[in-house]
């Protein structure tokens, strides 16, 4: 289940946690897919709905997928808790703080945690 949602003046696909994971190069498209038929510009994907291997850099799945995502022009908010995953992993810290200080692809604790950032990003 998904839905479409107005935060700051930005359309958001928020899909559940529950559903297909985003596993594959394959799944990213339909996200990006989903997006589109849904006229979102930014789709927030419960961090529970990503493959096990998404997050592993050294699978290069996370940098395929977020690629399409900018060559689309759609940006992407991973939402919930990653402590443990950037706990054991150097290179996921530094791709989280880099990704997260531009404006296309965020890793954000809440979904209210991405509504304040929108807000501060339109006002």
């Amino acid at each position: 289940m998904m839905q479409t949602i107005e935060m700051s003046g930005t359309n958001v696909l928020v899909l559940s946690a529950q559903g297909t994971p985003v596993a594959t190069e394959a799944d990213g498209n339909d996200v990006i897919g989903e997006a589109f038929s849904a006229g979102a510009t930014l789709v927030a994907i419960p961090v529970e709905r990503l493959g096990p291997d998404f997050l592993r850099l050294e699978t290069r799945l996370a940098g395929t997928v977020f690629q399409k995502f900018v060559n689309y022009h759609l940006r992407c908010a991973i939402i919930g808790d990653v402590t443990t995953l950037l706990e054991g992993s150097k290179a996921l810290r530094d791709f989280v703080r880099e990704t997260n200080k531009g404006r296309s692809i965020w890793f954000l604790a809440t979904i209210g945690d991405l509504e304040a950032r929108l807000a501060r990003e339109n006002a």
